[in-house]
């Protein structure tokens, strides 16, 4: 009876193990948890809320083809986003996502989009989270924070210990278990507020290459903003963490840049020239360390999570959902119109220079 006993008790442990790793598992895997934040690769969606699918008619203006809740799900961790300032009808002031203009892409209120993501974080308790916003009108810290605070996400907001670049970052498994599992950075942010210290300046934490590019050979992996940062040397000594920009713009009519999805196949992929995983690669070869954030356009596509993972040395993730990896517009209806927010916007420049505005 007994010898039966530990038998079934055996049966038992493969299970119990399985179980115990899914549990500890730290943004989709176990071998994370013990590692520093600025220690991991994290996959980073450019303009997250920015979309390029029916929903926007095929904006060209659009830098992902999924939202921001599928990114999360496919395994993105890092979402940065445009903030605008914006009058309403009625007089009052809000702050929404849009893409350069809001007359080119409108994407809704910081609001929305913070609650939205909040909403994730709270189904999902093993997942620390980075937001970076553009501050495009200068928004201050208290206006800014008071759309956290309505979003309701300030509740997993991380306060780092001082305005300066720790030496290291605190493990993902201490974020999840501290509750403060959202790094906020703004880009940027004039002064401080001790009212919401957990919205931090970009570029006192974070250095990124250059993001202007528009061929696969422009890729650099040296400093560009902070613009005081002018050698890989200078970067690395200063303690921040680096954000590898790596997507390529298309100049359309009038000069305006739009995210380049025709080369996004090579551009997110392990091999191929100006490849993500070459770039990866390259950069972390002139770092003796790899990024810790990767930025990329139409995200799910690649898969770039593969060449994330291969950066991480992660081999054990677990907790993803499967997402096309192909460009979306490849695999919708031929009747759909590409662009037709885009061709709005050329007519209104058109307009414009017509009336001599």
């Amino acid at each position: 009876m007994f010898t039966k006993t530990l038998l079934q008790a055996a049966s038992i442990l493969p299970f119990l193990y399985s179980t115990a790793v899914a549990q500890t598992a730290c943004n989709n895997s176990p071998s994370l948890c013990n590692r520093p934040y600025n220690n991991i690769t994290h996959l980073g969606a450019h303009d997250s809320p920015f979309l390029r699918n029916e929903q926007t008619s095929f904006s060209t203006s659009g830098n992902q083809y999924y939202d921001t809740t599928t990114q999360l799900d496919a395994g993105v961790r890092l979402l940065s986003a445009q903030v605008h300032h914006v009058n309403n009808s009625d007089g009052s002031e809000a702050w929404h996502l849009c893409h350069s203009s809001c007359d080119l892409l409108d994407a809704g209120t910081l609001t929305s989009w913070l609650a939205n993501i909040s909403a994730w974080m709270d189904n999902n308790p093993n997942e620390v989270v980075t937001v970076l916003l553009v501050n495009s009108d200068d928004a201050s810290a208290a206006d800014l924070g008071a759309q956290f605070q309505s979003s309701g996400i300030d509740k997993y907001a991380y306060t780092p210990p001082s305005v300066s670049p720790p030496q290291t970052w605190p493990t993902l498994q201490s974020l999840i278990s501290n509750g403060t599992r959202l790094m906020t950075f703004v880009a940027s942010l004039q002064t401080p507020d001790a009212n919401f210290p957990y919205l931090m300046d970009e570029f006192t934490y974070i250095f990124e290459n250059e993001f202007e590019n528009e061929e696969p050979t422009d890729y650099s992996c040296n400093p560009d903003r902070p613009t005081d940062l002018t050698t890989p040397e200078q970067a690395a000594q200063s303690g921040r963490m680096f954000l590898m920009n790596h997507f390529l713009y298309s100049t359309q009519l009038f000069g305006i840049q739009s995210p380049n999805a025709s080369y996004i196949e090579t551009t997110n992929a392990q091999t191929g020239l100006g490849s993500l995983g070459t770039r990866l690669s390259a950069c972390t070869s002139v770092y003796a360390k790899p990024p810790t954030f990767v930025l990329l356009d139409f995200v799910t596509v690649g898969p770039a999570i593969a060449s994330i993972d291969l950066s991480n040395q992660v081999s054990d993730a677990v907790g993803r959902k499967a997402v096309s990896a192909e460009p979306l517009e490849e695999i919708v209806s031929a009747g759909s119109r590409p662009g037709a927010p885009f061709f709005a916007v050329v007519v209104a420049v058109v307009a414009a220079l017509a009336l001599g505005l």
